[in-house]
This record gives structure tokens, sequence and C-alpha cells, in this order.
């Protein structure tokens, strides 16, 4: 198998136009439900419920599917991923509006496959992000890993029938950290510019249990005995 080495370009005054075999300094991240900081978001109001297809005046609930896919991009080598507007994506990455609509169009895509495929397994796929590069022929080029536990948001699809969403990827972790506070004293820090708290380890019955959640994800989405 050939291994594709890009540049990473964290100055984007250096990436122009025509720059070839480089790494898009954006993630892609596709939302089909209402969740995580999504929803954090529409309640906060800096979401309209009805820019993202919802009636006037409808209050989306956690766990509602979306009236169509979102698709939303923040930046890939900042310290902080932040959210940008479409103008601003193609602004940093320099990309045309062909190539970007390209880039949204092949997100959908693979989307579709693998929400189609995460079903048959008992799961929803909620969301998820994805990364891009351009090959030395200035060809989209899909770089890191998707469709896992770190990557997107999985649902069992038998209790989401029946109103739960029970989470099989890494958002368990964070539901942990904002039970104990840890979150909301992150974003806090974050908002008065001030130095983010250190991360709390994890207790040892808590790891236990993401590392039980992440073995019987791997198995589902699979179909093969982890090892």
């Amino acid at each position: 198998m050939r291994v594709r080495r890009v540049q990473v370009i964290p100055e984007y005054d250096r990436i122009t136009p025509s720059t070839r075999n480089f790494l898009i300094p954006l993630e892609v991240i596709a939302r089909y439900y209402v969740a995580g900081s999504f929803h954090d978001r529409i309640q906060a109001g800096t979401i309209r419920p009805e820019s993202v297809g919802f009636p006037r005046g409808h209050a989306p609930m956690y766990g509602e599917p979306l009236p169509r896919p979102f698709v939303e991009v923040t930046t890939k080598l900042e310290k902080v991923d932040r959210e940008l507007t479409e103008d601003e994506a193609l602004k940093i990455s320099k990309l045309s509006r062909v190539e970007f609509d390209d880039l949204v169009r092949t997100v959908l895509q693979i989307d579709e496959r693998l929400n189609t495929e995460v079903r048959k397994r008992g799961l929803i796929h909620v969301d998820g992000k994805k990364e891009f590069a351009m090959d030395d022929e200035r060809r989209l080029m899909l770089v890191d890993t998707f469709g896992t536990a770190d990557e997107d948001r999985f649902w069992d699809l038998e209790a989401y029938e029946t109103g739960q969403q029970i989470e099989l990827s890494k958002e368990f972790v964070r539901q942990y950290y904002r039970k104990i506070g840890y979150h909301q004293a992150l974003m806090d820090a974050r908002t008065a510019g001030k130095p983010e708290p250190d991360i709390p380890p994890l207790p040892a019955d808590v790891a236990k249990q993401v590392s039980n959640l992440y073995v019987s994800t791997f198995e589902r989405l699979t179909g093969e005995k982890f090892r």
C-alpha cells in the first residue's frame, strides 16, 4: 500500500489556491441529530432552529433527528477548534467554492453509506468529523480515520426507539467530565481567556467502563471479535 505524506502548513498565508500536497486546515463535521455541543448552542441561542430546517418557533429536543444534514467547519491546526463560517473556511484554506462544495458532497456521500451500514448493526450514526488533504495534483484526499468511537458519535438503535440515547463513543467520557463540573470550568476559562484547568484523570472504574465501551463498539461496527 502506498503511503502519502502531505505538508502541514499552520501559517494560513503560506497556503495559496495552487498549493498542492497539503493538509487542508479544516475539520468538517456532519450532524444528523440534535446532540452534544450542537444542542448546547441551540439552547444558548447561538444556532436558530429555523436555520437548520426546523419550523419557526419549534424548540428541538435532545436526540431529535435534524430535518436535513447539517454540515459545519472548524479549524484544524489551532490550539482550540474554532467554528468557521463558509467564507472564513474558504479564506484560510484557499479552497475554491467548487473545491469546498466537492469536499462537503464527499462527506455526505461517505456518511450516507456509513449511516446505512451501522444501522444494520443496531447503531445510529449521530454525527462525525472528517479531515482532508489535497494531493500532488490538487485532488481531494480523505485523511485520518473516521467511523470510530473517537471521530463519530453512535447511539444504540433499539434504545433510541424507546426514547433513550445510549452513548457508544467518546461522548461517554465527555459526559463524565460534565458531571464532575470540569467541562463547565474549561468553558469558563476559555471564555475568560484564562489558562485551561488540568484534566482530572479518569477513576479506574470509569476507565474500565470506557475500555469496555470501545471494545463493544468496535465489535458492533466491524462484526469482528476484539483481540
